[in-house]
């Protein structure tokens, strides 16, 4: 397993993207992608040779983020990518993880596959087994055709 991005809630996406732009150099690598199944907005950032960034928003008040956010959010989750998701669950619960989401499309991920697990030390982790995000912004996806 490799880790994919780490999950930042946030109380507004818009003000969250500009945060990351002003303070750290990130832009935007999707466009706002809503996923009806977890009641989240999301986004995705990238900068070049460093980690993306998941920042998430609540969509509706009773989103799973929503009192987190409340809170002032900060980080939620950090995201591994696995080569065949059941297998990769099957292992973690096996050493202790908790399964907390079973197995469900991820609109962020082109509607691939998701689930989440909680470990010891209060870590919420995101399991997917692919590297397809949704709406790609325009000038990312003409690079990665360009470098294959």
């Amino acid at each position: 397993m490799t880790i994919d991005h780490i999950g930042v809630v946030v109380s507004s996406l818009e003000r969250g993207i500009q945060r990351w732009e002003d303070l750290f150099g990130y832009r935007p690598y999707t466009d706002i992608v809503t996923n009806t199944r977890q009641k989240v907005r999301v986004v995705f950032l990238h900068k070049p040779q460093s980690i993306m960034i998941k920042l998430l928003e609540p969509s509706e008040p009773d989103s799973p983020i929503a009192a987190f956010a409340k809170r002032g959010g900060g980080l939620h989750h950090i995201c591994f990518l696995c080569e065949n998701l059941q297998q990769e669950i099957a292992v973690l619960v096996q050493r202790g993880a908790r399964l907390l989401v079973l197995p469900e499309p991820g609109e962020a991920f082109n509607n691939k596959e998701i689930a989440f697990l909680f470990a010891a030390g209060n870590l919420n982790i995101e399991l997917i087994d692919t590297v397809e995000k949704a709406a790609v912004v325009q000038d990312h996806a003409e690079r990665a055709i360009l470098s294959d």
